[in-house]
């Protein structure tokens, strides 16, 4: 049979049927999607209420940024090691206990009355949510096979993550008006119900039949590394630090990341195997995905300190504005999968990523006067990035991967990684500029320099996503209809 009339095949209406979801494989879905919406909605919920734990805690911005990052540096340190232990010891039992540790320490997060204590809170709760989140996406790629079905499974799950984000916003606005501490005690609900529905959903781990080793120095030295790195660029924000020991915690974190790449070409059991970076379109899907992530993490802390500290907005009003992000939950799943269809995966990538570029550049020129009119079309551009970016550069980064938990767990430790990056390189560019300006207009010249960090991130991620692979394109009738 020729390829064309495969092609063809592929495109008819029993393979429409066939890239559809049974009712078990939807609350399946469903229930992964809640999860990593948790996820993405207790970054979003603390984000917003950071001034107000300012307020409560007496925390510097040098604080914020680190009580923002404990959680991401951790996710993303911990996310290698937790997609190798899911494909060692089960995906369902890694995905579970997670979601328990996770809950247990928002608790005691919430509680918290000293910074350090909600530091460690946060560090715990990302370690968890960083051997969750690997199981969780390994089980979506193993339940959907590679195609259409798996396709439309990912973008499901980019909208899911990305919904986490806008509206997590949004709740972080009406709750931190409250008080803050119920952002940290909703996700614990929200994962308790998670937990039950998951449970019943989740088909049992098959008992491995070798019982394959761990590395477990290979996630210290890399979540060593991560935090020395973040550390380092976070130190730069204040000019009392000394130059010396900043320097000195830069060349550590240098060495930890060298003696991981070392370790991991030598390692009978990698975390990162060789092979999977060598795969055609993974190593620059997570070096998008990074600077995609250090962009938008970068962009929304910054917008949250323009909106409440300079122009003076409530929390329930940033909250309700960062809601319009949340349009990619509609745009993703409805247009996503067409463009795929009609274009490819690079050309719709770069699109999103470019939309990202202009919704920073839209803020250079900030003014004090600026009111929604301003403030929602890069909003909508934002939007627009993720429901473009971040399900295409997923599938990317798992398609033709036999491994699909250390795929998983490099793919979502790019994303924190980059996220820990992104805010400690816009708290402390604003730190600098900061210090180096005076009179009345001193914060929104810092907060227009600090917009550079997402508006550079942006960009190189888009340099990248022109390097990705160029798979067949699927015919427009797979993956559009539910």
């Amino acid at each position: 049979m020729s390829e064309r009339s495969m092609l063809t095949e592929e495109s008819s209406p029993p393979s429409r049927e066939s890239a559809r979801f049974t009712s078990r494989e939807n609350i399946l879905l469903a229930a992964l999607c809640g999860a990593i919406f948790l996820e993405g909605s207790g970054i979003a919920l603390l984000t917003i209420a950071l001034p107000s734990i300012r307020d409560d805690l007496g925390a510097t911005t040098g604080e914020l940024s680190a009580i923002a990052s404990a959680y991401v540096v951790a996710y993303g340190g911990f996310m290698l090691l937790g997609g190798r232990v899911a494909d060692v010891l089960g995906r369902r039992r890694v995905f579970l206990a997670g979601l328990v540790v996770f809950a247990i320490f928002c608790v005691l997060g919430a509680v918290a009355h000293e910074v350090w204590l909600l530091l460690v809170a946060r560090f715990v709760a990302g370690a968890a949510s960083g051997f969750m989140t690997p199981a969780g996406m390994a089980l979506i790629t193993g339940t959907f096979e590679e195609g259409p079905r798996r396709h439309r499974a990912l973008v499901f799950y980019g909208a899911a993550t990305a919904a986490g984000f806008a509206l997590g916003a949004a709740l972080g606005g009406l709750l931190t008006a409250v008080d803050w501490r119920w952002v940290l005690f909703l996700p614990a609900l929200l994962a308790i119900v998670i937990l039950a529905l998951s449970g019943a959903v989740i088909p049992r781990d098959e008992r491995p039949e070798v019982r394959a080793p761990l590395d477990i120095l290979g996630a210290l030295s890399a979540t060593g590394a991560a935090v020395l790195l973040v550390t380092a660029i976070t130190r730069l924000e204040s000019p009392t630090e000394g130059v010396g020991a900043t320097a000195l915690v830069l060349a550590s974190g240098l060495v930890l990341l060298a003696l991981f790449l070392l370790h991991q070409r030598r390692t009978k059991a990698p975390l990162v195997p060789p092979q999977l970076l060598r795969a055609p379109g993974v190593a620059p899907a997570n070096g998008a995905v990074l600077l995609f992530a250090a962009g938008f993490y970068a962009f929304q802390f910054l917008l949250t300190l323009y909106l409440q500290e300079i122009l003076g907005w409530t929390p329930i009003q940033t909250g309700l504005a960062f809601v319009l992000m949340s349009l990619e939950v509609v745009i993703a799943p409805l247009l996503t999968p067409r463009l795929l269809g009609r274009f490819g995966i690079t050309p719709v990538t770069v699109l999103g990523l470019l939309a990202g570029v202009i919704a920073s550049v839209w803020f250079l020129p900030a003014a004090l006067g600026w009111g929604m009119g301003w403030i929602a079309p890069p909003l909508v551009l934002i939007a627009l990035a993720f429901a473009f970016a971040y399900g295409p550069l997923a599938i990317s980064s798992t398609s033709g991967v036999e491994d699909q938990g250390a795929a998983s767990g490099l793919f979502n430790a790019a994303v924190q990684f980059g996220a820990a990056i992104g805010l400690a390189a816009a708290a402390a560019v604003h730190s600098v500029a900061l210090g180096m300006r005076t009179g009345a207009d001193a914060d929104l010249d810092a907060f227009r320099i600090a917009m550079s960090v997402p508006v550079v991130a942006f960009a190189v991620a888009a340099a990248l996503g022109t390097m990705g692979r160029r798979p067949a394109k699927p015919s427009p009738a797979e993956g559009v209809e539910d």
